[in-house]
């Protein structure tokens, strides 16, 4: 398995807040900077993914919200 499938199965696991907590602290770990180009660069890309988590949560989310929203108006 590729290191990528291995990183992407794991980051299913994550929830809102993990996957939001450990981007803001790539963000930081990059902007502090001192890192070397392979470091900056395997950080950028595990934002990268967490971003991705966090918006599939985010959609989630939102299609519940509107599926909710959308209920009282079928009913009437």
């Amino acid at each position: 398995m590729a290191k990528t499938d291995e990183a992407a199965s794991g980051d299913a696991a994550l929830g809102y807040e993990q996957a939001r907590d450990e981007l803001i602290d790539v963000v930081r770990r990059l902007e502090a900077g001192g890192t070397t180009l392979e470091e900056s660069l395997a950080l950028w890309e595990r934002g990268e993914e967490l971003a991705k988590v966090c918006h599939r949560w985010l959609e989630g989310a939102r299609a519940r919200l509107d599926a909710a929203l959308a209920e009282p108006a079928e009913q009437e």
